[in-house]
């Protein structure tokens, strides 16, 4: 089947090297080969995280340690700041989980501000906050610092964070900020198949799970731990992924952590840029995602048909998602793009248009 390149917001496009690093003959689990390939992801994903705490790994898709939060931290009430369809999922979750709950409702397209957060947290309704901190829905970036910063003055609240579309893209300073749950998904900014969640624990979220009833069996934190101690992962973990995420890791540091992060920015100004002078942005000013960006189709051209256009150049974007279908579109910019096949892209966009 002859392959587009993906600027989807995820799965993006995977490297060959990182594909054939899949292909690594299997071994157990259980065995001192696994332990080692698991002892050695752990300093590298820690100098990425700027953690000193373990950095978890989870066969599973991200919405699964989104559960794992919930079940293993909200003991009285959780706040989910909603701004978009993964948010949304979020207080899902709570609901699901039989967790009390609440939102702060924010306009899609708009971020949350400090003060929203301050506000509802000195009620002392809660002792969680659920954040997504890039809504690959609407193309923007929440202020993770200045959030982190208001829940840092009630210490009995914790802070989980969903940095699935932007862990290894931007700055996260996990053990610096006070993330009680850093998690994301492998298939976004890590460009790695999907199927692999990475994720952090703090210590202080460590000690409520341990007391947490009805935490379940899979996503129960001090499992996780436990095995960690034996550099090792409580159920079977997908062994192939982690010998990508191993080789994906050297790449990363090979590039350099601030080159990286200059070059999704280089990358997400131009991208903007161009959405200014042919459509307009969907996010606010300020606050855009720098991993994606999301255009407002005020053209109205047909998104479908676009993509069936760039489909014979061998790409593909993002329509909008959920009730923004065909109302925005999206452009991912992250993982190993470059800014040369970005700008392939763009001019393959402004061509095609150009003949309809």
């Amino acid at each position: 089947m002859k392959h587009k390149r993906l600027f989807i917001p995820g799965p993006v496009e995977v490297e060959p090297e990182i594909l054939q690093a899949m292909g690594t003959p299997m071994i157990g689990h259980r065995s001192s080969e696994f332990k080692e390939l698991y002892a050695g992801v752990q300093p590298k994903l820690q100098e990425l995280l700027y953690t000193a705490n373990p950095v978890f790994l989870s066969t599973s898709s991200a919405t699964g340690i989104m559960e794992g939060s919930i079940r293993n931290l909200v003991a009285k009430r959780c706040l989910t700041i909603v701004c978009g369809a993964f948010s949304q999922r979020w207080h899902g979750i709570v609901q699901e989980c039989s967790k009390a709950g609440d939102t702060i409702d924010i306009e899609w397209g708009k971020a949350v501000r400090p003060e929203q957060v301050d506000a509802a947290l000195a009620t002392g309704k809660y002792d969680l906050v659920a954040l997504v901190h890039n809504e690959t829905s609407t193309g923007i970036m929440n202020p993770l610092a200045a959030v982190a910063e208001v829940v840092k003055k009630y210490p009995d609240i914790m802070l989980a964070v969903d940095t699935v579309s932007s862990m290894t893209a931007v700055k996260i300073e996990v053990d610096k900020l006070g993330l009680d749950v850093c998690l994301a998904g492998t298939q976004k900014a890590f460009a790695l198949p999907p199927g692999l969640c990475v994720f952090t624990v703090s210590q202080r979220a460590m000690e409520r799970s341990a007391d947490m009833k009805g935490k379940g069996f899979y996503f129960d934190f001090q499992a996780f731990r436990e095995y960690h101690e034996k550099d090792n992962t409580p159920c079977t973990p997908s062994v192939s992924h982690i010998y990508a995420l191993n080789v994906q890791l050297d790449r990363i540091f090979r590039e350099g952590l601030e080159n990286r992060f200059t070059r999704h920015q280089e990358m997400a100004n131009r991208c903007r840029n161009w959405a200014r002078q042919n459509f307009a942005l969907f996010p606010e000013e300020g606050y855009e995602s720098v991993t994606l960006t999301t255009a407002t189709n005020n053209r109205g051209i047909d998104i479908t048909s676009l993509n069936k256009a760039l489909a014979a150049r061998d790409a593909t974007i993002g329509n909008g998602y959920g009730k923004l279908k065909d109302k925005t579109f999206r452009i991912a910019h992250m993982g190993d793009c470059t800014l040369d096949q970005l700008n392939e892209l763009l001019a393959n966009i402004d061509e095609c248009l150009e003949r309809r």
